[in-house]
């Protein structure tokens, strides 16, 4: 029996219920404000909730205003995103605070097309945000509501397939609680973070299981249905520590793509047939304009984003000779080791930069 064949509030109050009772004390979740809900939302799209508390603190801290963010400069707000992976939300999110600062009077929009408009903003940002800070009628679907979609209803589309998104925001809809859309919606997507998980849900914890087809019916563990994904690519890598006069040399990668506008060492992916340290020196001549020298390998670093991995061979090089002219980077600097924490990398990077040593 389906929340709508039974009732349709007393699905809405049981798991409200639920929620007001058990749901995790988060930061973010301290009052109503726009601002720190709207950075909380970014920076939990595809991140872990344990990894992002850190984060929104340090992030409050630093820009407790919609207006301290949006007057701070690019580098210092990727310095404190250093890590938390997926950057291209950090740089959106500026450009979107800075548009509200000074075209919106520092107000965050409660309307749907304003709020929309900005950089950034999809569909499950603004329903996240709008519902929960404004309570308008939005409908949030994120991977836990399509899991707990899934097994209310034994819902047959795939939850990884993005085509399929606008089915499940259907029964999203004809669930909400329209008179508090922002607790059903923390509500459902706590449900699918705590109770009803991808694997081994806690069934007869669930405040609604009642109105679960899927465990009626004895097929939980067949819900939700994904479609195998292809195998991700490995791309080989070689990066330089490139040192001149007790210093290193860094380069910037532009500010758009993946990693835009971070710092890295130098190099690039190894072409057919080439080693590792031919590579390196190819790089970083093509990129900078400079000849240098292996002096020894350093460490070999394994690293994985969304849809490809990489096996980077890191290199202790020598400068040699030539002028700085960039090709790719837009900025460079040569720096001491004691300064390095001062720019923001990317991880894969991180994972050596511990291990370089002064020289």
């Amino acid at each position: 029996m389906t929340p709508q064949q039974k009732d349709g509030h007393w699905f809405q109050e049981k798991i409200e219920a639920w929620y007001q009772t058990h749901h995790r004390k988060l930061p973010w979740r301290e009052n109503k404000d726009p601002y720190r809900i709207w950075i909380s939302e970014v920076m939990l799209q595809q991140t872990q909730v344990k990894t992002v508390i850190p984060y929104f603190i340090n992030f409050i801290k630093k820009f407790p205003t919609l207006d301290d963010l949006a007057q701070s400069d690019l580098e210092t707000i990727l310095k404190l995103w250093e890590g938390l992976g997926y950057y291209a939300r950090a740089r959106n999110f500026h450009k979107a605070v800075t548009v509200v600062s000074k075209n919106l009077n520092s107000t965050i929009p409660d309307d749907v097309y304003l709020f929309k408009k900005l950089p950034g903003v999809g569909d499950y940002i603004t329903a996240a945000v709008l519902s929960i800070a404004f309570g308008q009628t939005l409908a949030v679907v994120d991977g836990n509501v399509k899991r707990v979609l899934a097994r209310l209803y034994c819902i047959k589309y795939p939850v990884n397939k993005p085509a399929f998104h606008k089915q499940f925001l259907a029964y999203a809809d004809k669930l909400l609680d329209e008179n508090d859309p922002g607790t059903f919606n923390q509500a459902m997507m706590e449900l699918g973070a705590l109770i009803c998980t991808p694997r081994n849900p806690r069934c007869p914890d669930c405040p609604v299981s009642e109105f679960c087809r899927a465990l009626l019916s004895d097929k939980v563990s067949r819900y939700p249905r994904r479609i195998k994904t292809q195998k991700v690519p490995t791309f080989h890598i070689a990066a330089g520590i490139v040192r001149k006069n007790g210093t290193l040399l860094i380069t910037r990668r532009k500010l758009d793509g993946l990693l835009g506008g971070l710092w890295e060492f130098p190099g690039g992916k190894l072409k057919e047939k080439e080693d590792a340290g031919s590579a390196c020196i190819r790089e970083i001549r093509e990129e900078t304009g400079i000849t240098t020298a292996i002096e020894s390998r350093l460490t070999t670093i394994h690293h994985a984003y969304t849809h490809f991995k990489i096996i980077m061979e890191v290199f202790y090089c020598t400068y040699i000779s030539g002028r700085i002219r960039l090709n790719g980077p837009i900025d460079f600097r040569w720096v001491k080791l004691k300064d390095i924490d001062a720019f923001a990398f990317p991880k894969a990077n991180l994972k050596f930069i511990s291990m370089i040593e002064e020289k």
